[in-house]
Parts: structure tokens; C-alpha cells; sequence
């Protein structure tokens, strides 16, 4: 009994005896820290372009999107197609439609793109009443047209 009051009257001069750590305080507690900024949203594979396959289900398209992947051995570039299912909600896409796939939240299982009509592309092809256009043939009369003459 003696030996337990002469412990108890004994008391720690210094905190970090025994293993004993430090409470942990920032230097800049008192300063706030700055807020986040905005965050630019990645949008990787966030659009895909395919062709409508099967477009027998309601508000559903399945659409093929054909890619270009190196093989794994001969590093020649092979076409890999994959199918995605898309959510058509006028129902206004046929098989063979060309659709841009855009990813949103999903929408069912296995449905988590959106499809979207492709904006057509400008063609440039000239037309044969414009200037400089190239000539239809080569200029050389065929046979039948010197018969003719």
C-alpha cells in the first residue's frame, strides 16, 4: 500500500514519456482553407457512333459500334464490333440508322446511352454543270458516236 501512494503522488513531467504522442494542431488552424473550384468533368467515352441493328423493342435500339483495335499479336488493326442497347423514346429509329450514343444515367440494366440522330455531313462533291468540274469522259469519241457523224 505504501509503494501505490508514492506512485500516485509522482506525476509526469513530460507528456511524450512512455510512448505517449502529442495531440495533433495545424499551424494554420485558424485560416480557412480556400473552397474547392469547379472540377472539369471528364468526358471520355462519353459518345460512341454506331448503326441500329434491331429496333423491335419499345423505346429500345440495339446499336453496333465497330472500332478499330490493334491484334494482340500481329498489331494489325482488326474491327471489333460490340452492341449497346440505347434508349429510344419516339421510337424513331430503323434498322440501319446511323445514331450517335450518348452515355447518361442508366435507364434500365442494361440500357445507359442515349440515342441520338447523327448530324448529316456536308458533301462536297461538284456537281456537272459548275465550273471547273472534271470532264464525265476523256474526251475521246467512242465508236458508235463516229458512226454516227
Amino acid at each position: 500500500m505504501l509503494l501505490t501512494s508514492q506512485f500516485k503522488s509522482l506525476t509526469l513531467a513530460n507528456p511524450f514519456l512512455h510512448g505517449a504522442t502529442a495531440p495533433f494542431k495545424p499551424a494554420a488552424a485558424s485560416i480557412a482553407p480556400p473552397p474547392p473550384s469547379v472540377v472539369p468533368v471528364i468526358r471520355a467515352m462519353r459518345t460512341l457512333q454506331g448503326r441500329v441493328v434491331c429496333a423491335t423493342s419499345d423505346k429500345t435500339v440495339a446499336v453496333e459500334v465497330t472500332r478499330l483495335a490493334p491484334h494482340p499479336k500481329y498489331k494489325r488493326r482488326v474491327r471489333k464490333k460490340k452492341k449497346y442497347q440505347a434508349h429510344d423514346p419516339l421510337n424513331q429509329f430503323k434498322v440501319g440508322d446511323f445514331v450517335q450514343l450518348e452515355k447518361g444515367r442508366p435507364v434500365s440494366k442494361n440500357k445507359t446511352f442515349w440515342a441520338v440522330p447523327v448530324p448529316a455531313r456536308p458533301s462536297f462533291k461538284p456537281k456537272a454543270d459548275e465550273e471547273g468540274a472534271p470532264p464525265q469522259g476523256l474526251g475521246i469519241p467512242l465508236e458508235s458516236e463516229l458512226n454516227q457523224v
